[in-house]
This record gives structure tokens, C-alpha cells and sequence, in this order.
């Protein structure tokens, strides 16, 4: 059975199949850190996930997959209403190309083929497989890659305000006021940024409020109360802002 209730428990890793595909529903869900021994290919066509490791922080979109290697610690969370599509594939059917995290850009024909294996019987024998995962392959190869990765910097002052921030509990404010609210100096901050993100902390800032405003135009907020939640001075400054990283408005990012 492919289709799993929200309150299954499931582990791809007891489950002796080379490619798993499962599909779900989920309302709200948090994953907690864990890893499989299995790589997995992550999409969802409604809604929208974050996946947080370690030391980066991740946003999915209906637009995008994310490919989580093996034995890769990861954790899942969603906020709202999402279709969930997940497939497992064991490391000997695994290509060379695919031993990275990624985030892909979902085509219409790669979404297909996700949905398609995603609802394959688990025992459904190889030989009526190949076929379909030759063609998931070549699509998987060629999607473009997705910059929605932003690295978390590991000092424990500034990480438990950015659980906070991706809480919903408040917001990053500007350099100075940041600084005031850890206790340390601007040019530590500034410092800290830049060597564990590569970053300063004004540019971070603006790639976290990127990733937030995709995580909630993705879950059903309109331009305004997105512009407006993240204090934007208007729906104008946030378009333009979007249409910086992205190339494009809001409105055609996904409607594309």
C-alpha cells in the first residue's frame, strides 16, 4: 500500500524493495532530526516543508523536490495542509550524480513520474520499473539545481533566536538591534555570520525572509499579509524584492 495515514509508522529502512514510494496527507507534522540508510526524494505538490539539518535550513514549494542522500540527518516540518510525496531508493540503484543534497526544480513531467512511483505497490517487481525510473532518472539529472539553502550559524546565542524566527515568534531585526537582543557587538555578529555562513548578517537576512515569504505564499497567504508579516513598507517594496532573488513576481513564481 502506498497511500499511509498520517499516524502510520513507517520505516523504508525494514522494508526490503529497492525503490519505495509513499504518498500521505499530513495537516501539521515535525519529523525530529533522524536519517535513513536509503536516499529519498521529497515533494510535495500542495503545501510547503522545511527541511532543517544540522547547520542549514532548506525551503520546499510545490515548484521544488529536495534529494536527501543517505544516512543524511534531516528533519521535516509543516505547518499547514500538505500532499505529501516521498521515494526511498537503496544504494544500489543509486547513479554517480546523485550522492548530494539538493534542492530540484520540478517540471511537469518530473512531477508525473513522482506521482507514478510515488503510488507503486512495494512489491511490484523490478522488470516493470526500469523503465519509468530510466526516464525519472534523465528528468532527475537535468532538473536545475535551486538555491533555497541557507546555512545556520552554529553559535548558540544566535541559533536559539533563529528558532525562534522559523517558530513564528518574531522576526530578524536589523544588525544593531539583533546585536542588543544577543548580548555581544555588531562585529561579532558580523564576524559570526561571515565565517560560518559565508554572509553578512544584513544579506542572511534578506535570504531568510525570502525563504519565509515562499513557505507562506506556498501555504495560502496573499501578497499583501506576507508583505505586511514581514515588514515590508509595501506590496510594491516586497514584489520588488521578490522579483530581486527570484526573477520574477510572485504571482508567476507559482503560477509557472
Amino acid at each position: 500500500m502506498a497511500f499511509l495515514s498520517q499516524e502510520s509508522i513507517f520505516n523504508p529502512d525494514q522494508i526490503d524493495a529497492a525503490v519505495i514510494g509513499i504518498a500521505s496527507d499530513f495537516t501539521s507534522h515535525d519529523s525530529g532530526l533522524h536519517q535513513h540508510q536509503r536516499a529519498q526524494l521529497l515533494f510535495a505538490p500542495i503545501g510547503c516543508m522545511t527541511i532543517a539539518s544540522d547547520n542549514q535550513q532548506s525551503i520546499l514549494p510545490p515548484t521544488m523536490a529536495a534529494w536527501i542522500p543517505p544516512q543524511f540527518p534531516h528533519r521535516i516540518t509543516m505547518r499547514n495542509v500538505v500532499a505529501y510525496r516521498s521515494i526511498y531508493f537503496d544504494k544500489a540503484v543509486l547513479p554517480d550524480y546523485a550522492s548530494a543534497f539538493a534542492i530540484l526544480h520540478v517540471n511537469g513531467l518530473l512531477k508525473e513520474l513522482i506521482e507514478r512511483i510515488s503510488y507503486w505497490p512495494w512489491d511490484m517487481p523490478i522488470e516493470l520499473q526500469k523503465n519509468t525510473l530510466s526516464l525519472f532518472w534523465e528528468e532527475f539529472n537535468s532538473a536545475p539545481k535551486q538555491n533555497l539553502t541557507l546555512l545556520v550559524p552554529q553559535d548558540a546565542r544566535i541559533k536559539q533566536h533563529v528558532e525562534l524566527w522559523n517558530q513564528g515568534k518574531s522576526l530578524p531585526s536589523f544588525l544593531k538591534e539583533f546585536a542588543k537582543e544577543v548580548g555581544a557587538s555588531e562585529k561579532t555578529i558580523s564576524r559570526i555570520f561571515l565565517k560560518e555562513t559565508g554572509m553578512t548578517y544584513q544579506d542572511w537576512r534578506q535570504q531568510w525572509r525570502l525563504q519565509k515569504s515562499i513557505e507562506w505564499l506556498a501555504e495560502g497567504k496573499n501578497v499583501s499579509e506576507t508583505a505586511f508579516d514581514l515588514e515590508f513598507s509595501s506590496d510594491s517594496a516586497f514584489i520588488e524584492f521578490f522579483k530581486k532573488y527570484q526573477r520574477q513576481t510572485p504571482h508567476k513564481y507559482f503560477n509557472k
